[in-house]
């Protein structure tokens, strides 16, 4: 994602992801709507408008997709709407180390004692079968499993983990709206799933989210709890917070829905360049692009640490920007230093290798080559 100004220092040239999202121009005819009705917020014709639309593409019944105001605010009010503010006697959450920290914080914001589990090798998600045996399974309250980098959670031993163990469960689904698009019935259900259209995203609003389920109780609640408790009334009846999407980014998720076949194409074709220059090149390492993971990564994997930091300096003395799109894991983010966790032999062998590559639905093909010269040259010294 774009960072602010207090972030660390970037490669000037090259950015790890440049967004493109729709012009003036193109977001005129949803402006002018706006003005006219005279509608900002609170569930306007916009965001309806946009639900209905997106509904319409993932082939849902009406009542399976509310929008929120981001992916983290999806995330709580799938929460709230299904375990409720962490207890007293079930205060844990089982959480993947190898996330984003959006992750952790929606959990937090709910009261709930994050414990971090290890992720497996070749999905980089977590097992329901594993979990299952937990030790700590009679103090969990909810468990988040999360779509790494757009690879989207099969719902189906969800379930079953759900069924089986009573234990509330709620996807971050963040960047695998591409995923589900192609397949529906096999990543949504009786289970929340939670999607960003953050800037960063293939299908973005600027800043924005949406929850999806097939459960029309849970999203009647998740609608309950992303507006201050209100139901019908001015009377809050349930922890809340503000989570509703405005008609603004609402505008630019409809304008980005109607170049929504030509940005996929921008996406794959990308991707196909990365393969092509890949593959032209000394590098014998593998590259995960579109639809192995979401449109918006391209993902180099190295063979360990040392590699993957000397190829990241390489790259950035050519002015060329590369990321770990979920640092070292959680574990290593300053605010989560004395989280419980389980060994995570997967993900301190894994997140220091999967380095995130340039991407940007108008990237270049010459500077995609310029880009795996860099890194062979890299793995040649």
């Amino acid at each position: 994602m774009t960072e602010k100004p207090d972030a660390a220092p970037q490669a000037t040239g090259v950015p790890a992801f440049r967004p493109l999202l729709p012009t003036a121009e193109q977001l005129l005819p949803y402006l002018q709507r706006i003005d006219a009705a005279r509608l900002y917020s609170n569930h306007g014709p916009l965001a309806e408008r946009l639900e209905a639309r997106l509904r319409l593409m993932l082939k849902l019944d009406p009542a399976y997709l509310l929008t929120a105001s981001s992916g983290t605010s999806a995330l709580v009010g799938g929460i709230l709407a299904t375990a409720g503010r962490a207890g007293t006697t079930r205060p844990l959450a089982l959480c993947p180390a190898y996330t984003f920290i959006g992750t952790a914080s929606a959990l937090q914001q709910c009261g709930y004692q994050l414990h971090l589990v290890d992720i497996e090798r070749d999905s980089w998600q977590l097992s329901p079968q594993k979990l299952l045996h937990h030790p700590l399974l009679d103090r969990v309250g909810m468990v988040m499993p999360v779509a790494p980098m757009g690879r989207p959670v099969d719902i189906a031993g969800w379930i079953e983990f759900q069924q089986r163990t009573g234990i509330s469960v709620v996807i971050d689904g963040a960047a695998s709206i591409e995923a589900i698009l192609s397949e529906p019935s096999r990543y949504l259900g009786a289970i929340p799933v939670a999607l960003s259209f953050h800037a960063t995203k293939v299908f973005a609003t600027g800043e924005g989210g949406a929850l999806l389920c097939d459960s029309p109780e849970i999203l009647r609640k998740a609608y309950q709890t992303l507006n201050f408790g209100f139901m019908g009334s001015r009377e809050s009846r349930t922890a809340s917070i503000n989570g509703k999407m405005s008609e603004y980014h609402a505008a630019v998720g409809l304008a980005s829905l109607d170049q929504w076949p030509q940005r996929l194409a921008e996406y794959a074709a990308v991707a196909a360049h990365y393969r092509e220059a890949f593959d032209a090149s000394t590098i014998r390492r593998p590259l995960h692009a579109t639809p192995d993971v979401a449109g918006n990564y391209v993902i180099l994997h190295c063979n360990d640490r040392g590699e993957s930091a000397a190829v990241a300096a390489a790259l950035n003395a050519a002015g060329i920007e590369s990321r770990l799109w979920y640092g070292l894991g959680l574990q290593h983010q300053p605010v989560l230093h004395d989280i419980a966790r389980d060994a995570l032999p997967v993900t301190d062998e894994l997140a220091p290798c999967l380095l995130g590559l340039p991407m940007a639905p108008d990237l270049e093909p010459q500077t995609i080559r310029r880009i795996a010269q860099t890194i062979a040259t890299a793995l040649k010294t």
